[in-house]
């Protein structure tokens, strides 16, 4: 698929299916005693978790998916993604890093080293080499691409700390390493799905190993992601160079944003607002025309031309209010709009707080 075609393409469905990191959450890693710790504050370990310095390390994250998406196959680009069964995860603790995503027997593997990024999948056996222009490589050089708990734990705890009650609820034995268990609870003034998001913040290095984010109704996390086993440590060079496999398909490519695609770009974010805060958030903003009808030309995993208004109607229900018509996509952990006339809102709340949002002037 048109590498831009499928940025697009993925935007449109991570907007519909809503709440981004809100979705990453885990389940407890091993067994046993609770470690003794000095005792903290709750105010206090999350200052020192969002103060640490990033560390160097080497670990296997297991994931597991259970958000109530809708069953579409692999009808939209990207979706499966959603399916890893777990991940390695490698960096230096300064830009460089590694992570290989297993789903099932296949393993898709992106190394960035400067401003050389490596991806490479074995079930096609075909890698690309990425030169990314110095210019670029500065403007996303601190928006790098990981799925540990750890960036995951920082995000959520800056965007709803003030808004929920903070304790700290004992500790926790988390690959093998003594954490602190911090549970972030939405105050009663918050409309939201979810239910707590808890954080196990690793004693020594206060790097988040595993955060869990439980919704309303549910008594089993919606999705996890935690830490199996973790080695901090000084990485060693060769971890972050790649050579591709012998008989791999090879294709080198150096990354350009055309004019007309960058203007399209900001267009878009320039509709991007915010509506509410903490828990209660929703993001609406309103897709270009150009954007849609590029999303209409996408293709499934198997090449298939997409009929994006027949995959509505197959995963979302329609829905109108006072803000128009569109459909609505509901998932354990949050709630899409888009309107038939190309806006949008998502978050993790329930459909008439989205409702609001668009109508919001």
């Amino acid at each position: 698929m048109d590498p831009k075609r499928k940025a697009i393409t993925a935007a449109v469905v991570g907007t519909a299916l809503g709440v981004g990191g809100l979705v990453v959450v885990a389940m407890p890693a091993t067994a046993g005693d609770a470690p003794v710790l000095p005792q903290i504050s709750a105010e206090e370990l999350v200052q020192s978790t969002l103060n640490a310095k990033p560390s160097a390390f080497d670990g296997k994250v297991k994931v597991s998916n259970d958000l109530g998406l809708p069953q579409v196959g692999g009808a939209l680009p990207g979706v499966s993604a959603l399916d890893v069964d777990s991940a390695q995860v490698s960096t230096d603790g300064a830009g460089k890093s590694k992570i290989s995503l297993t789903e099932g027997s296949s393993q898709q593997t992106i190394v960035r080293n400067g401003q050389t990024v490596w991806e490479y999948n074995s079930k096609d056996n075909s890698a690309t080499k990425i030169t990314v222009p110095a210019e670029l490589a500065k403007e996303h050089q601190n928006k790098g691409e990981a799925v540990d708990p750890a960036t995951v734990a920082s995000e959520l705890l800056g965007k709803v700390r003030e808004s929920s009650t903070i304790a700290v609820d004992g500790t926790a034995s988390v690959a093998n390493r003594a954490a602190y268990e911090l549970v972030l609870t939405p105050k009663p003034t918050e409309r939201t799905l979810l239910r707590e998001i808890r954080v196990a913040i690793d004693d020594q290095t206060r790097m988040p190993l595993r955060v869990t984010v439980l919704a309303n109704g549910t008594s089993a996390p919606a999705f996890e992601a935690s830490f199996s086993e973790i080695n901090f440590a000084a990485q060693p060079a060769s971890n972050f160079e790649f050579t591709p496999p012998k008989g791999a398909k090879v294709t080198e490519k150096a990354p350009e944003i055309e004019p007309k695609d960058r203007e399209l770009a900001e267009r878009a974010k320039s509709e991007i607002k915010v509506v509410g805060d903490g828990w209660d958030t929703a993001i609406t903003g309103k897709i270009p025309a150009d954007a849609l009808a590029k999303a209409g030309e996408a293709k499934d995993e198997q090449g298939r031309q997409v009929d994006p208004k027949a995959l509505l109607t197959r995963f979302a229900k329609p829905v109108s209010g006072a803000w128009g018509s569109g459909w609505l996509v509901t998932t354990k952990v949050g709630t899409g709009v888009l309107t038939d006339d190309g806006r949008y809102a998502a978050g993790a709340v329930p459909e008439q707080v989205l409702f609001e949002a668009l109508a919001a002037k």
